[in-house]
């Protein structure tokens, strides 16, 4: 059967719309809830669009629905035909007035208070009908992959690690940016030349977990060192928290060196002289290969390329 013939004249928007829905809910009931039309006009538009293509969509289970090997290739597809249509309809509107558009920003909250956050302070004062919305889901990388490969965000400002970066993607690196051992200015640490990773041991900590992703690369870097994990005063993921604890000046930490120096070099927390035995990945901008962006985001992407050049030049 030709294109025009199977394609092109029987399959629905709409239809996929509804598989859209039911993979996400995992349920026909849910998803029409979702959609808020009827249970039989989501069977009905799941039922035409498997006899068009010939195959199962989907396979029923006891617990609703779930995608068979199919329906995830179509699911794909209409995915990045759903993200073709909203870039379209963002071009146009670039063409009417370009100084209008979102950009939707994957990343992690340390990169989104610091490098992301002084992108958007730079582009919104030139462009300031641009909203931003940026999604910060922790060290939860895969959900952070999922998001880029569903198009609900149009880039990832990422570290270039295997979870998030492979053969789909594409990164531009922006800067090198190693993990560092950091005291408050009134630490007395602050004041040596070199210090020891080991002289810090009994020393309070504030750190995450060990089990948590950014708590097993803090745990690599001490055994690396052949030190065992420190027994925390704190623990906690939250790299706000840890900065206030060392600002009192009892308290250590390991953060990345970005968050010393953006969006402007940090009066209160200092670097100290310990040399850690372990690198961090570098940053730098994540697409999805054959994504075109669309203009405001080219926009943020050479505004990120711009705040990256004004980092120290180790830094690049």
């Amino acid at each position: 059967m030709r294109w025009n013939d199977r394609i092109g004249r029987r399959i629905k928007l709409s239809d996929l719309h509804v598989l859209v829905a039911v993979a996400q809910s995992g349920s026909m009931a849910k998803a029409a809830i979702a959609l808020a039309v009827s249970h039989p006009v989501v069977s009905r538009s799941i039922r035409d669009l498997e006899h068009t293509l010939g195959v199962r969509l989907l396979e029923r289970n006891p617990r609703g629905v779930e995608l068979t090997a199919y329906g995830r290739a179509m699911l794909n597809r209409s995915h990045a035909a759903f993200d073709e249509l909203r870039q379209g309809v963002k071009d146009i509107e670039f063409l009417s007035d370009p100084t209008v558009g979102e950009v939707r920003i994957g990343t992690s909250p340390p990169l989104a208070a610091s490098f992301v956050f002084a992108v958007i302070d730079r582009l919104s004062r030139r462009y300031p009908r641009i909203v931003f919305r940026v999604v910060a889901e922790g060290t939860n990388q895969p959900a952070q992959r999922q998001n880029l490969n569903q198009r609900a965000v149009d880039l990832l400002i990422f570290r270039k690690v295997a979870s998030v970066v492979d053969e789909q993607t594409s990164f531009e690196f922006l800067f090198e940016s190693p993990y560092v051992v950091a005291a408050g200015a009134s630490s007395p640490w602050v004041r040596r030349r070199r210090i020891a990773l080991a002289e810090l041991m009994v020393e309070p900590w504030a750190l995450p977990a060990p089990d948590d992703a950014f708590g097993s690369f803090v745990t690599d870097a001490f055994r690396a060192g052949g030190l065992d994990y420190p027994p925390a005063t704190v623990i906690t993921s939250a790299i706000e928290m840890r900065a206030n604890l060392l600002r009192t000046g009892r308290y250590l930490s390991v953060i990345p060196e970005f968050w010393l120096q953006l969006p402007e070099r940090h009066p209160f927390l200092k670097k100290l002289p310990v040399e850690l035995p372990i690198a961090g990945a570098p940053i730098g901008i994540v697409t999805l290969k054959g994504r075109k962006p669309s203009p405001v985001v080219q926009h943020f992407i050479d505004c990120a390329r711009e705040v990256a050049k004004s980092l120290p030049r180790r830094n690049r």
